[in-house]
């Protein structure tokens, strides 16, 4: 089974997605942030089952989709994928540095 490693960006994006919701809902802030954590659990038996991440273009880092967020991932290893950066929609990833 597929290790799935959140990084400091992906905790630090996943802390300001709580904080900005739960101005308006805890409850719904929490959710939120449950429903993109669970979108993950695909990954530890379909590594490639989210799609290239058109902004890159490399095999390795792909996306899953959650709502209005993109959670972004690089395949390490058949062993581990590490979860780069969960990025809404909206905004211009190309702006981002994704490593």
């Amino acid at each position: 089974m597929v290790q799935i490693n959140w990084t400091l960006q992906a905790k630090y994006d996943l802390k300001n997605i709580a904080e900005y919701i739960s101005k308006d809902s805890v409850t719904y802030a929490k959710r939120q942030v449950l429903k993109i954590r669970n979108r993950t659990v695909v990954l530890k038996r379909q590594i490639h089952s989210g799609k290239i991440v058109p902004e890159i273009e490399n095999p390795e880092i792909r996306e899953l989709i959650e709502g209005s967020y993109r959670i972004i991932y690089k395949i390490i290893s058949e062993e581990r994928v590490d979860i780069l950066t969960v990025h809404h929609s909206a905004r211009d990833l190309t702006r981002r540095k994704i490593k």
